[in-house]
């Protein structure tokens, strides 16, 4: 059923003024999808109109209609101001307009940061579920190999506090002939612990370059936090030797149990926002 838009009539804002903002006809649909535009926007803090200095801030419904005369009176520079605070939902508000090659542009430019969104989304999940089953079922996140992918991350958490007697059985572990024996293997055991000793010398060298005043960290620090310190890494895409390729796009990781919800979003609580891609910024 066809209604009128008489935005601004709603009992939520601070004021009873009624604004007849859309003198054309509109569905429900798009009078619904017009209002939850408005109310995200309002709602982020986005600066909706110039103000003087020391003049009051505007309330959340005094914000609501200043938005919907802004839609109301000029829905393309509406868009091309807010553009940035909305998602793809939104663009119906914009079905009488869409002929405009600019509305065209920004439905693209929506379109694609919510895709980009999406994706990070995917990604993110995928590592993680990959994260739970390299724990499971490989030594990738054993002591020695995370020593070697980060020897100087090793040194600050863990290396620095073990005893004489943990070096030396640390030693014996890894120049251990055991399962491998010969003077190969014991040849390529020397060489590893040369190259982790290697790398371990550049970045402390780097660091000391980058940091000349950072030694009052205290000396608490437990094993468990150097292992979160390695998943993160791991999630975020750090781990230099790795393939993240065949967890990205592997669509196997897609139906992986990941164990719980609680679990997932201790890794992934950064903001959403921030994560946005600015391509629309440079546009």
């Amino acid at each position: 059923m066809e209604a009128l838009l008489l935005l601004g009539r709603s009992n939520i804002f601070a004021s009873q003024v009624v604004y007849p903002l859309v003198a054309r006809n509109v569905s429900q649909a798009e009078s619904a999808c017009v209002n939850y535009m408005v109310e995200a926007i309002a709602e982020s803090g986005s600066p909706v109109k110039s103000q003087q200095i020391g003049e009051p801030e505007l309330t959340l419904g005094e914000r609501r209609q200043e938005l919907l005369r802004q839609y109301s009176s000029r829905p393309l520079v509406f868009l091309e101001r807010y553009h940035a605070w909305l998602k793809p939902q939104d663009l119906p508000a914009f079905a009488h307009v869409c002929s405009d090659p600019r509305v065209q542009h920004y439905s693209k430019v929506i379109e694609r940061r919510a895709a980009a969104c999406t994706n990070r989304t995917m990604v993110r999940n995928h590592r993680y579920a990959a994260l739970r089953a390299l724990q499971r079922g490989t030594g990738y996140f054993s002591e020695e190999q995370m020593r070697m992918r980060e020897p100087l991350l090793y040194e600050q958490y863990i290396g620095q506090y073990l005893t004489d007697e943990e070096v030396s059985a640390r030693c014996v572990f890894t120049l251990n002939l055991q399962d491998s024996p010969g003077l190969a293997h014991l040849l390529l055991n020397s060489y590893q612990e040369q190259l982790i000793q290697n790398r371990l010398q550049e970045e402390q060298e780097r660091e000391e370059g980058a940091q000349e005043e950072d030694e009052d960290e205290e000396d608490d620090v437990i094993t468990g936090e150097f292992i979160t310190q390695m998943h993160q890494r791991f999630l975020d895409g750090k781990d230099k030797d790795f393939n993240y390729s065949e967890v990205d796009e592997n669509p196997d990781y897609d139906n992986l149990d990941i164990v719980s919800r609680d679990a997932e979003d201790k890794y992934f609580d950064d903001d959403e926002e921030d994560e946005e891609d600015d391509e629309d910024m440079a546009e």
